[in-house]
């Protein structure tokens, strides 16, 4: 039954050529782009010329996001296929709320810090005078400083 109903609602959205693909285009979304963007970044609608027009947070978002055009498009191509839209333009706007999920294995997930991380959380520890408790704040910085690089990048 909701096989059916799912095709009645792709044929109804078909008949209005581009704005047909956005729910295909919101599922892919989220797995395309990840969720520091999804939940940055939202497709607002596309539009009749194929371009599908996508709200930040902010304009800073929507820069770094119009500079990373290629990959996002690239994600989505292989997410959607050839049905990818055209283009995009980004823009500050209203963003829907992520839903609440359980990011217990993304905080599970190692972390590598890379040299330049570790010199850095041993610049900023220097002044601990306790060798034990410098080491152990060191790890925590650095693995700190390789997670938030992680959770930057698309």
């Amino acid at each position: 039954m909701l096989e059916r109903i799912e095709q009645v609602v792709r044929a109804e959205g078909e008949r209005f050529g581009p704005i047909g693909q956005m729910a295909d285009i919101l599922a892919a979304w989220p797995g395309a782009v990840g969720p520091a963007v999804a939940r940055n970044a939202w497709p607002a609608r596309l539009a009749r010329d194929g371009m599908l027009h996508v709200t930040t947070s902010s304009s800073t978002w929507a820069f770094e996001l119009g500079m990373a055009e290629a990959m996002i498009r690239e994600r989505l191509v292989e997410a959607l296929g050839e049905s990818v839209p055209k283009g995009f333009k980004f823009a500050p706007g209203h963003v829907p709320d992520a839903p609440e999920e359980d990011d217990s294995a993304s905080r599970a997930r190692p972390v590598d810090p890379s040299d330049l991380e570790r010199a850095e959380a041993e610049r900023i520890t220097a002044p601990i005078a306790d060798a034990e408790l410098r080491a152990r704040v060191i790890r925590a910085v650095a693995a700190g400083l390789a997670r938030a690089a992680s959770d930057r990048a698309l």
